[in-house]
Protein backbone atom coordinates (compact mmCIF):
# COMPACT_ATOMS: atom_id res chain seq x y z
CA UNK A 1 0.00 0.00 0.00
CA UNK A 2 1.13 3.85 -0.43
CA UNK A 3 2.66 5.70 2.37
CA UNK A 4 0.83 8.10 4.85
CA UNK A 5 0.91 11.30 3.91
CA UNK A 6 0.10 13.62 7.07
CA UNK A 7 -0.99 17.13 7.42
CA UNK A 8 -2.06 19.86 9.92
CA UNK A 9 -3.93 22.91 9.62
CA UNK A 10 -2.42 26.34 11.16
CA UNK A 11 -5.48 28.99 12.37
CA UNK A 12 -4.51 32.21 12.31
CA UNK A 13 -6.60 34.93 14.40
CA UNK A 14 -7.62 36.91 17.09
CA UNK A 15 -11.12 36.55 16.22
CA UNK A 16 -11.29 32.66 16.32
CA UNK A 17 -9.77 33.02 19.67
CA UNK A 18 -12.10 35.33 20.94
CA UNK A 19 -15.26 33.50 19.48
CA UNK A 20 -16.31 36.31 17.00
CA UNK A 21 -16.03 34.11 14.21
CA UNK A 22 -16.66 30.77 14.31
CA UNK A 23 -13.85 28.74 11.93
CA UNK A 24 -15.64 26.77 8.97
CA UNK A 25 -12.95 25.63 7.37
CA UNK A 26 -11.27 22.84 9.68
CA UNK A 27 -14.16 20.24 9.17
CA UNK A 28 -13.77 21.35 5.53
CA UNK A 29 -9.96 20.73 5.18
CA UNK A 30 -9.97 17.62 7.10
CA UNK A 31 -12.49 15.94 4.79
CA UNK A 32 -10.93 17.09 1.30
CA UNK A 33 -7.65 15.63 2.41
CA UNK A 34 -9.03 13.29 3.51
CA UNK A 35 -10.57 12.24 0.04
CA UNK A 36 -7.03 12.96 -1.21
CA UNK A 37 -5.34 10.43 1.00
CA UNK A 38 -4.03 12.83 3.22
CA UNK A 39 -4.16 12.46 6.94
CA UNK A 40 -4.93 15.30 9.13
CA UNK A 41 -3.50 14.67 12.34
CA UNK A 42 -2.88 18.01 14.09
CA UNK A 43 -4.42 21.26 14.69
CA UNK A 44 -3.46 24.84 16.25
CA UNK A 45 -5.32 27.82 16.76
CA UNK A 46 -2.53 30.90 17.43
CA UNK A 47 -3.35 34.37 17.90
CA UNK A 48 -2.22 37.44 15.48
CA UNK A 49 0.99 37.42 17.08
CA UNK A 50 4.30 36.78 14.92
CA UNK A 51 6.55 34.71 17.32
CA UNK A 52 3.48 32.24 17.85
CA UNK A 53 2.58 32.15 14.78
CA UNK A 54 6.59 31.56 13.80
CA UNK A 55 7.24 28.98 16.53
CA UNK A 56 3.80 26.95 15.56
CA UNK A 57 4.66 26.97 11.45
CA UNK A 58 7.96 25.89 12.58
CA UNK A 59 6.87 22.91 15.24
CA UNK A 60 3.91 21.68 12.51
CA UNK A 61 5.97 22.18 9.22
CA UNK A 62 8.63 19.71 10.45
CA UNK A 63 6.68 17.10 11.89
CA UNK A 64 4.18 16.86 8.93
CA UNK A 65 4.42 16.49 5.43
CA UNK A 66 2.32 19.27 4.65
CA UNK A 67 1.51 22.58 6.78
CA UNK A 68 -1.65 24.29 5.90
CA UNK A 69 -2.25 27.67 7.20
CA UNK A 70 -5.88 29.90 6.72
CA UNK A 71 -6.41 33.31 7.98
CA UNK A 72 -4.36 36.40 7.85
CA UNK A 73 -3.65 37.35 4.47
CA UNK A 74 -6.01 40.11 4.19
CA UNK A 75 -5.25 44.18 3.66
CA UNK A 76 -5.08 45.20 7.35
CA UNK A 77 -2.16 45.64 9.81
CA UNK A 78 -3.20 42.61 11.34
CA UNK A 79 -3.25 40.29 8.21
CA UNK A 80 0.27 38.98 9.43
CA UNK A 81 0.61 35.47 8.21
CA UNK A 82 2.75 35.99 5.12
CA UNK A 83 5.89 37.99 6.99
CA UNK A 84 5.29 35.29 9.92
CA UNK A 85 5.92 32.54 7.67
CA UNK A 86 8.81 34.07 5.85
CA UNK A 87 10.23 34.66 8.96
CA UNK A 88 9.78 31.41 9.78
CA UNK A 89 11.36 29.78 6.83
CA UNK A 90 14.27 32.27 6.82
CA UNK A 91 13.15 33.42 3.49
CA UNK A 92 12.94 37.58 2.23
CA UNK A 93 9.64 38.89 1.26
CA UNK A 94 7.93 41.38 -0.75
CA UNK A 95 5.42 42.69 -3.14
CA UNK A 96 5.36 40.15 -6.10
CA UNK A 97 4.80 41.09 -9.70
CA UNK A 98 2.78 38.08 -10.08
CA UNK A 99 0.88 38.46 -7.23
CA UNK A 100 -0.17 42.67 -8.32
CA UNK A 101 -0.75 41.05 -12.12
CA UNK A 102 -2.96 39.14 -10.35
CA UNK A 103 -5.24 41.27 -8.51
CA UNK A 104 -5.32 44.06 -11.95
CA UNK A 105 -7.68 41.46 -12.77
CA UNK A 106 -10.24 42.83 -9.84
CA UNK A 107 -9.05 46.41 -9.04
CA UNK A 108 -7.87 49.34 -11.44
CA UNK A 109 -4.55 51.10 -10.61
CA UNK A 110 -5.65 53.20 -8.69
CA UNK A 111 -7.53 50.94 -6.29
CA UNK A 112 -4.36 48.80 -6.02
CA UNK A 113 -3.49 50.81 -2.96
CA UNK A 114 -0.63 50.14 0.14
CA UNK A 115 -3.31 48.09 1.81
CA UNK A 116 -4.22 46.41 -1.01
CA UNK A 117 -0.37 45.40 -1.99
CA UNK A 118 -0.03 43.99 1.44
CA UNK A 119 -1.47 40.77 -0.48
CA UNK A 120 0.74 40.42 -2.69
CA UNK A 121 3.56 40.35 -0.29
CA UNK A 122 4.75 37.11 -1.44
CA UNK A 123 7.64 34.86 0.47
CA UNK A 124 11.07 34.68 -1.96
CA UNK A 125 10.65 31.48 -3.86
CA UNK A 126 6.99 30.51 -3.17
CA UNK A 127 4.54 29.28 -6.15
CA UNK A 128 1.31 31.51 -6.08
CA UNK A 129 -1.92 30.10 -5.43
CA UNK A 130 -4.84 30.87 -7.21
CA UNK A 131 -7.99 32.61 -6.14
CA UNK A 132 -10.47 33.19 -8.52
CA UNK A 133 -13.27 34.73 -6.06
CA UNK A 134 -11.43 38.40 -5.07
CA UNK A 135 -8.03 37.59 -6.83
CA UNK A 136 -5.72 38.02 -3.93
CA UNK A 137 -3.31 34.90 -3.84
CA UNK A 138 -2.23 32.36 -1.45
CA UNK A 139 1.04 30.82 -1.96
CA UNK A 140 3.30 27.52 -1.19
CA UNK A 141 6.39 27.56 -0.01
CA UNK A 142 8.38 24.54 0.82
CA UNK A 143 5.68 22.29 2.80
CA UNK A 144 3.84 25.37 3.74
CA UNK A 145 0.23 26.57 2.46
CA UNK A 146 -0.84 29.74 3.09
CA UNK A 147 -4.71 30.51 2.07
CA UNK A 148 -7.16 32.73 3.36
CA UNK A 149 -9.86 32.53 5.98
CA UNK A 150 -12.89 33.29 4.03
CA UNK A 151 -14.37 29.88 3.72
CA UNK A 152 -15.26 30.52 -0.11
CA UNK A 153 -11.58 31.51 -0.76
CA UNK A 154 -9.99 29.00 0.78
CA UNK A 155 -12.30 26.25 -0.71
CA UNK A 156 -11.44 27.82 -4.30
CA UNK A 157 -7.79 27.77 -2.99
CA UNK A 158 -7.57 23.95 -1.66
CA UNK A 159 -9.01 23.12 -5.11
CA UNK A 160 -6.13 25.00 -6.77
CA UNK A 161 -3.93 23.92 -4.64
CA UNK A 162 -4.68 20.04 -4.41
CA UNK A 163 -3.10 18.40 -7.89
CA UNK A 164 0.23 19.86 -6.59
CA UNK A 165 0.16 17.74 -3.30
CA UNK A 166 1.64 14.81 -2.62
CA UNK A 167 -0.75 11.50 -1.87
CA UNK A 168 -1.05 8.39 -0.01
CA UNK A 169 -3.23 5.52 0.47
CA UNK A 170 -7.27 6.78 0.98
CA UNK A 171 -8.66 5.76 4.65
CA UNK A 172 -11.34 3.41 4.20
CA UNK A 173 -13.92 3.76 7.12
CA UNK A 174 -16.96 1.64 8.17
CA UNK A 175 -20.01 2.38 10.48
CA UNK A 176 -21.64 0.08 12.88
CA UNK A 177 -24.60 1.36 14.80
CA UNK A 178 -24.75 0.42 18.32
CA UNK A 179 -28.21 1.52 18.93
CA UNK A 180 -29.13 2.11 22.21
CA UNK A 181 -26.71 0.26 23.47
CA UNK A 182 -24.80 2.39 26.29
CA UNK A 183 -20.60 2.80 25.75
CA UNK A 184 -20.08 1.62 29.40
CA UNK A 185 -21.35 -1.89 28.39
CA UNK A 186 -19.25 -2.58 25.98
CA UNK A 187 -16.53 0.17 26.63
CA UNK A 188 -14.07 -2.79 27.88
CA UNK A 189 -14.59 -5.69 25.57
CA UNK A 190 -14.17 -2.69 22.39
CA UNK A 191 -11.31 -2.13 23.86
CA UNK A 192 -9.48 -5.54 23.47
CA UNK A 193 -11.10 -6.07 19.81
CA UNK A 194 -8.88 -2.54 19.08
CA UNK A 195 -5.66 -4.20 20.55
CA UNK A 196 -6.25 -7.04 18.97
CA UNK A 197 -6.47 -5.37 15.47
CA UNK A 198 -3.91 -2.76 15.42
CA UNK A 199 -3.78 -2.03 11.75
CA UNK A 200 -7.48 -0.54 12.65
CA UNK A 201 -8.59 2.77 14.56
CA UNK A 202 -12.05 1.51 16.63
CA UNK A 203 -13.87 4.61 18.12
CA UNK A 204 -17.17 4.96 19.82
CA UNK A 205 -19.36 8.09 18.96
CA UNK A 206 -22.11 8.85 21.46
CA UNK A 207 -25.43 11.27 19.86
CA UNK A 208 -28.69 12.44 20.71
CA UNK A 209 -31.06 12.28 18.32
CA UNK A 210 -35.09 12.53 18.23
CA UNK A 211 -35.30 8.89 19.16
CA UNK A 212 -33.45 9.15 22.43
CA UNK A 213 -29.96 7.75 23.20
CA UNK A 214 -27.56 6.27 20.34
CA UNK A 215 -24.29 5.26 19.54
CA UNK A 216 -22.23 4.64 16.30
CA UNK A 217 -18.78 2.59 16.41
CA UNK A 218 -16.58 3.43 13.67
CA UNK A 219 -14.10 1.35 12.02
CA UNK A 220 -10.90 3.19 9.81
CA UNK A 221 -7.99 1.76 8.27
CA UNK A 222 -6.48 1.44 5.24
CA UNK A 223 -6.76 -2.35 4.33
CA UNK A 224 -9.86 -3.03 3.59
CA UNK A 225 -9.43 -6.60 4.55
CA UNK A 226 -8.16 -5.89 8.02
CA UNK A 227 -11.14 -3.90 8.15
CA UNK A 228 -13.61 -6.14 7.43
CA UNK A 229 -12.65 -8.73 9.62
CA UNK A 230 -12.24 -5.88 12.66
CA UNK A 231 -16.09 -5.24 11.71
CA UNK A 232 -17.24 -8.74 12.40
CA UNK A 233 -15.41 -9.05 15.65
CA UNK A 234 -17.98 -5.60 16.54
CA UNK A 235 -20.70 -7.19 15.16
CA UNK A 236 -20.44 -10.26 16.74
CA UNK A 237 -20.32 -8.29 20.34
CA UNK A 238 -22.93 -5.98 19.65
CA UNK A 239 -24.62 -8.78 19.21
CA UNK A 240 -23.90 -10.96 21.76
CA UNK A 241 -24.93 -7.54 24.17
CA UNK A 242 -28.23 -7.06 22.14
CA UNK A 243 -29.16 -10.51 23.18
CA UNK A 244 -27.99 -10.32 26.99
CA UNK A 245 -29.85 -6.93 27.38
CA UNK A 246 -33.31 -8.41 25.67
CA UNK A 247 -36.49 -8.64 27.75
CA UNK A 248 -37.29 -11.58 28.91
Amino acid sequence: MSESVTAAILVIGDEILSGRTKDKNIGYIAEYLGALGVDLREVRVVPDIEAEIVAAVNALRGRYDYLFTTGGIGPTHDDITADSVAAALGRAIDVDPRAVAMMRERYSEGELNAARLRMARIPEGAELIENPISKAPGFMVENVIVMAGVPSIMQAMLDAVAPRLRTGAKMAVETLDAGGLAEGSYAEALGALAAEHPGVSIGSYPSFTGAGFRNQIVLRGRDPAAIATAAEAVRALLARLTSDNAPI
